[in-house]
Protein backbone atom coordinates (compact mmCIF):
# COMPACT_ATOMS: atom_id res chain seq x y z
CA UNK A 1 0.00 0.00 0.00
CA UNK A 2 1.29 3.84 -0.92
CA UNK A 3 1.15 6.57 1.56
CA UNK A 4 1.56 9.58 1.33
CA UNK A 5 4.00 11.99 3.01
CA UNK A 6 4.43 15.42 3.80
CA UNK A 7 6.50 16.09 0.65
CA UNK A 8 3.18 15.13 -1.34
CA UNK A 9 0.77 17.18 -0.07
CA UNK A 10 2.89 20.65 1.57
CA UNK A 11 2.78 24.06 0.25
CA UNK A 12 5.80 24.63 -1.64
CA UNK A 13 5.34 28.39 -2.80
CA UNK A 14 5.92 29.29 0.92
CA UNK A 15 5.63 33.30 1.78
CA UNK A 16 8.00 34.19 3.89
CA UNK A 17 9.55 37.78 4.79
CA UNK A 18 12.73 38.86 6.96
CA UNK A 19 12.67 39.70 11.30
CA UNK A 20 12.95 43.31 10.35
CA UNK A 21 9.51 43.17 7.69
CA UNK A 22 6.81 45.99 9.28
CA UNK A 23 3.48 44.95 10.75
CA UNK A 24 1.78 46.69 8.10
CA UNK A 25 3.35 45.24 5.18
CA UNK A 26 2.65 41.38 6.87
CA UNK A 27 -0.99 42.59 6.93
CA UNK A 28 -1.13 43.44 3.49
CA UNK A 29 0.53 40.20 2.72
CA UNK A 30 -2.15 38.72 4.41
CA UNK A 31 -4.92 40.47 2.34
CA UNK A 32 -3.13 40.10 -1.22
CA UNK A 33 -2.33 36.88 -1.39
CA UNK A 34 -5.31 35.56 0.97
CA UNK A 35 -2.94 33.76 3.66
CA UNK A 36 -2.95 33.24 7.28
CA UNK A 37 0.49 32.48 7.92
CA UNK A 38 3.81 33.73 6.80
CA UNK A 39 7.51 32.25 7.52
CA UNK A 40 10.09 34.33 9.68
CA UNK A 41 13.65 33.37 7.49
CA UNK A 42 17.07 34.43 8.67
CA UNK A 43 19.50 35.35 6.02
CA UNK A 44 20.44 31.85 5.25
CA UNK A 45 16.39 31.25 4.27
CA UNK A 46 16.20 28.95 7.35
CA UNK A 47 13.01 29.68 9.31
CA UNK A 48 13.03 30.69 12.91
CA UNK A 49 9.66 31.76 13.75
CA UNK A 50 5.66 32.30 12.41
CA UNK A 51 3.67 35.21 12.18
CA UNK A 52 -0.16 34.40 11.27
CA UNK A 53 -3.08 36.23 11.58
CA UNK A 54 -3.82 35.42 15.29
CA UNK A 55 -0.60 37.25 16.36
CA UNK A 56 -1.24 40.40 14.50
CA UNK A 57 -5.08 40.55 15.85
CA UNK A 58 -3.41 39.78 19.40
CA UNK A 59 -1.31 43.00 19.06
CA UNK A 60 -4.08 44.83 17.70
CA UNK A 61 -6.53 43.54 20.88
CA UNK A 62 -4.16 45.28 23.25
CA UNK A 63 -4.42 48.92 21.75
CA UNK A 64 -6.25 51.51 23.70
CA UNK A 65 -9.70 51.75 23.14
CA UNK A 66 -11.76 54.87 21.71
CA UNK A 67 -11.67 57.17 24.44
CA UNK A 68 -7.94 56.21 24.62
CA UNK A 69 -8.13 54.19 27.78
CA UNK A 70 -6.11 51.04 28.24
CA UNK A 71 -8.77 47.99 29.50
CA UNK A 72 -6.74 45.68 31.05
CA UNK A 73 -5.80 43.55 28.12
CA UNK A 74 -2.22 44.38 27.15
CA UNK A 75 -1.24 40.87 27.40
CA UNK A 76 2.00 40.98 25.75
CA UNK A 77 3.34 43.54 26.18
CA UNK A 78 2.51 44.17 29.83
CA UNK A 79 2.97 40.55 30.96
CA UNK A 80 6.00 39.24 28.70
CA UNK A 81 7.30 42.85 29.36
CA UNK A 82 7.58 43.36 25.59
CA UNK A 83 7.80 46.35 23.55
CA UNK A 84 4.74 47.39 21.50
CA UNK A 85 5.26 45.00 18.41
CA UNK A 86 5.98 46.41 15.17
CA UNK A 87 7.86 43.92 13.43
CA UNK A 88 7.68 40.25 12.34
CA UNK A 89 10.44 39.49 14.98
CA UNK A 90 8.64 41.16 18.12
CA UNK A 91 5.07 39.21 16.15
CA UNK A 92 6.21 36.13 15.35
CA UNK A 93 5.84 32.53 17.33
CA UNK A 94 9.34 30.87 17.93
CA UNK A 95 11.02 28.49 18.02
CA UNK A 96 9.15 27.06 14.47
CA UNK A 97 7.18 23.77 14.57
CA UNK A 98 8.60 22.00 12.48
CA UNK A 99 8.36 18.77 10.07
CA UNK A 100 10.43 16.94 8.03
CA UNK A 101 9.54 15.92 4.48
CA UNK A 102 9.58 12.29 4.49
CA UNK A 103 7.24 12.31 7.51
CA UNK A 104 3.67 10.10 7.14
CA UNK A 105 0.53 12.20 7.18
CA UNK A 106 -0.13 10.59 10.77
CA UNK A 107 3.19 11.53 11.43
CA UNK A 108 2.32 14.93 11.10
CA UNK A 109 -1.11 14.87 12.39
CA UNK A 110 0.06 14.09 15.62
CA UNK A 111 3.19 16.36 16.01
CA UNK A 112 0.69 19.37 15.06
CA UNK A 113 -1.74 18.44 17.64
CA UNK A 114 0.46 17.39 20.57
CA UNK A 115 2.29 20.93 19.47
CA UNK A 116 -1.00 22.51 19.44
CA UNK A 117 -0.10 24.50 16.04
CA UNK A 118 -2.49 24.78 12.46
CA UNK A 119 0.28 24.28 10.21
CA UNK A 120 4.29 22.80 10.56
CA UNK A 121 6.92 24.28 8.53
CA UNK A 122 8.85 21.88 6.65
CA UNK A 123 12.69 22.25 6.44
CA UNK A 124 15.38 20.42 4.16
CA UNK A 125 18.16 18.67 5.32
CA UNK A 126 20.27 21.73 5.75
CA UNK A 127 17.92 23.31 7.72
CA UNK A 128 16.69 25.78 5.02
CA UNK A 129 12.88 26.60 4.41
CA UNK A 130 11.17 23.81 2.02
CA UNK A 131 7.24 24.34 2.70
CA UNK A 132 4.55 24.48 4.78
CA UNK A 133 2.21 21.91 5.59
CA UNK A 134 -1.48 22.85 7.16
CA UNK A 135 -4.15 20.72 8.40
CA UNK A 136 -5.86 20.76 5.62
CA UNK A 137 -3.84 19.30 3.55
CA UNK A 138 -3.08 16.55 6.03
CA UNK A 139 -6.90 15.75 5.35
CA UNK A 140 -6.74 15.61 1.76
CA UNK A 141 -6.35 11.63 1.80
CA UNK A 142 -9.86 11.87 2.65
CA UNK A 143 -10.92 13.00 -0.85
CA UNK A 144 -9.97 9.48 -1.85
CA UNK A 145 -13.37 7.79 -4.02
CA UNK A 146 -14.75 4.93 -2.56
CA UNK A 147 -13.52 3.08 -5.98
CA UNK A 148 -10.17 3.85 -5.29
CA UNK A 149 -9.90 2.74 -2.32
CA UNK A 150 -11.85 -0.20 -2.50
CA UNK A 151 -9.46 -1.11 -5.28
CA UNK A 152 -6.46 -0.64 -2.80
CA UNK A 153 -8.25 -3.42 -0.60
CA UNK A 154 -8.72 -5.63 -3.14
CA UNK A 155 -5.64 -5.52 -4.55
CA UNK A 156 -3.29 -4.92 -1.55
CA UNK A 157 -5.00 -6.16 1.43
CA UNK A 158 -7.06 -8.86 0.21
CA UNK A 159 -4.29 -9.97 -1.80
CA UNK A 160 -1.71 -10.45 1.60
CA UNK A 161 -4.73 -12.99 3.55
CA UNK A 162 -4.89 -15.99 1.49
CA UNK A 163 -7.40 -17.62 3.42
CA UNK A 164 -9.63 -14.57 2.85
CA UNK A 165 -8.70 -13.60 -0.41
CA UNK A 166 -11.72 -15.14 -1.83
CA UNK A 167 -14.42 -15.62 1.78
CA UNK A 168 -14.20 -12.24 2.92
CA UNK A 169 -16.52 -9.13 1.40
CA UNK A 170 -15.47 -5.70 0.91
CA UNK A 171 -17.84 -3.04 0.93
CA UNK A 172 -17.06 0.66 0.70
CA UNK A 173 -19.26 3.60 1.49
CA UNK A 174 -18.17 7.46 2.17
CA UNK A 175 -14.91 5.99 3.38
CA UNK A 176 -16.64 3.46 5.99
CA UNK A 177 -15.55 -0.33 4.88
CA UNK A 178 -17.46 -3.07 5.97
CA UNK A 179 -15.83 -6.11 6.05
CA UNK A 180 -18.29 -9.46 6.29
CA UNK A 181 -17.90 -12.87 5.08
CA UNK A 182 -17.42 -16.65 6.09
CA UNK A 183 -14.03 -17.12 7.67
CA UNK A 184 -11.81 -17.46 10.61
CA UNK A 185 -11.92 -14.40 12.77
CA UNK A 186 -8.20 -14.14 12.81
CA UNK A 187 -8.19 -13.47 9.23
CA UNK A 188 -11.22 -11.32 9.65
CA UNK A 189 -9.18 -9.28 12.10
CA UNK A 190 -6.33 -9.21 9.90
CA UNK A 191 -7.95 -7.59 6.89
CA UNK A 192 -10.16 -5.40 9.30
CA UNK A 193 -6.82 -4.01 10.46
CA UNK A 194 -4.84 -3.79 7.16
CA UNK A 195 -8.00 -1.77 5.82
CA UNK A 196 -7.94 0.69 8.39
CA UNK A 197 -4.26 1.55 7.19
CA UNK A 198 -5.59 2.60 3.99
CA UNK A 199 -5.55 6.47 2.95
CA UNK A 200 -9.09 7.22 2.89
CA UNK A 201 -10.88 5.04 5.28
CA UNK A 202 -12.90 6.50 7.94
CA UNK A 203 -13.54 3.60 9.98
CA UNK A 204 -13.89 -0.25 9.40
CA UNK A 205 -16.75 -2.14 10.32
CA UNK A 206 -17.42 -6.09 10.37
CA UNK A 207 -20.36 -7.67 9.61
CA UNK A 208 -21.83 -11.62 9.05
CA UNK A 209 -24.05 -10.13 6.27
CA UNK A 210 -22.25 -11.80 2.77
CA UNK A 211 -25.20 -10.68 0.61
CA UNK A 212 -24.16 -7.55 -0.13
CA UNK A 213 -27.48 -6.25 0.01
CA UNK A 214 -26.37 -4.54 3.73
CA UNK A 215 -26.43 -0.60 3.32
CA UNK A 216 -22.42 -0.64 2.83
CA UNK A 217 -22.56 -2.62 -0.46
CA UNK A 218 -21.89 0.08 -2.95
CA UNK A 219 -18.83 -0.70 -4.50
CA UNK A 220 -18.47 -4.43 -5.73
CA UNK A 221 -16.21 -7.10 -4.40
CA UNK A 222 -13.31 -8.92 -6.37
CA UNK A 223 -15.75 -11.80 -6.18
CA UNK A 224 -18.09 -10.01 -8.31
CA UNK A 225 -15.70 -9.56 -11.11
Amino acid sequence: MKHHTVSDVMTTDVVAVAPDAPFKKIARIFHDQAVSAVAVVDEGHRPIGVVSEADLLRSVAELPGVEGAWRGVRLLSQERGLPEAETAADLMSAPVITASADWSLTEAARHMQLEGVKRLIVTSSDGGLAGVVSRRDLLRPYLRSDEAIHGEIVGAVLGGVPSAAETIRVQVRDGVVTVSGDTGEQAAADVARLCRSVEGVVAVRTSPDTSGTGPQADVPSRREG
